[in-house]
């Protein structure tokens, strides 16, 4: 079944000890170095989310999934994940060697608001394979942390924000957006990105007792205290499609998700993704995937 893993889980795995400071509940940072891989070690991470947001460099072939998605890594890369995106890592020739850091959601409180950048988006880029060149300027960026890390300077925590900031601006580089991108929102720019967050917000589903609470247009657009005909106008504007064939795709999506990395039996998927009946979810399913539940899973 898939869980997701705290700062707390990770820290009483990999180091056997809880920084007071998490114990405290602020916002917490960390830099370490990837254990090399030893044989006999697992070469797969589980598929799961975490609770905490995670920046590493990497060497060695690998493969990422992230939700339906797969990214190979055949050389090096820096990858970007976030509590939002449920990831499965597998190494894939015995070799790996890089480093990463942690930091809470809280870390970055009254700073910024990190989901508001591609690389730490469900549908965003989190893998950015680099050249050898590449590779030394975000190592050298690595070992600017890891220096601040250790050093008494008192303001020591503002530089590292400033270094994460540079790892995450290196990243959205080396694939810029658009121009089209970067223009100033309208208002149904706006309205669409506020119906989006809160769409993927709702897919917080760790256990089978998370079940997604707006299914409808119009349950969207009284949350968003707008009138429903507005926020379709706004979608079908921006995106190119009604507001319920996109809550329609994201449920599909994340029934695909759960079927392929949790255990859970389809009453229960069905059951989280707000189906009153498996037949409902079951019929649902069939139709747009055009086999059922049990055998796109066994597939």
């Amino acid at each position: 079944m898939r869980t997701k893993e705290s700062f707390r889980d990770l820290y009483h795995h990999k180091f056997d000890w809880l920084p007071d400071n998490i114990k405290k509940e602020i916002g917490h940072f960390n830099i370490d170095r990837l254990d090399s891989h030893v044989e006999g070690d697992p070469t797969s991470i589980p598929f799961k989310k975490r609770d905490f947001y995670k920046i590493m460099l990497i060497k060695g072939k690998s493969r990422v999934r992230f939700a339906e998605r797969k990214v190979s890594i055949k050389k090096q890369a820096l990858t970007f994940l976030s509590p939002q995106i449920p990831n499965r890592w597998e190494c894939l020739d015995g070799h790996r060697e890089g480093t990463y850091c942690i930091f809470t959601p809280r870390f970055f409180r009254n700073h910024y608001q990190f989901d508001q950048y591609e690389v730490f988006q469900l549908n965003g880029k989190h893998v950015f394979e680099l050249n050898i060149e590449q590779y030394g300027h975000v190592l050298d960026i690595f070992n600017r942390l890891e220096k601040e890390y250790e050093s008494d300077y008192k303001y020591k925590y503002d530089l590292i924000r400033n270094l994460i900031l540079e790892l995450v601006h290196f990243g959205l580089k080396i694939e810029p957006s658009t121009a089209e991108d970067r223009l100033p929102m309208n208002a149904s720019q706006r309205i669409s990105v506020l119906f989006l967050n809160l769409l993927e917000q709702q897919f917080q589903i760790d256990n089978s007792n998370d079940i997604i609470a707006l299914r409808s247009p119009s349950e969207f657009a009284e949350r968003l205290n707008i009138h429903v005909n507005h926020l379709n106008r706004s979608i079908k504007e921006t995106l190119g499609k009604p507001t319920s064939q996109i809550i329609k795709e994201r449920i599909l999506q994340e029934s695909k998700i759960l079927l392929k990395n949790t255990s859970w039996n389809v009453s229960d998927i069905a059951y989280s993704l707000g189906f009153t009946e498996a037949t409902h979810f079951n019929n649902f399913f069939k139709k747009n995937v055009e086999m059922n539940p049990l055998k796109f899973r066994s597939n």
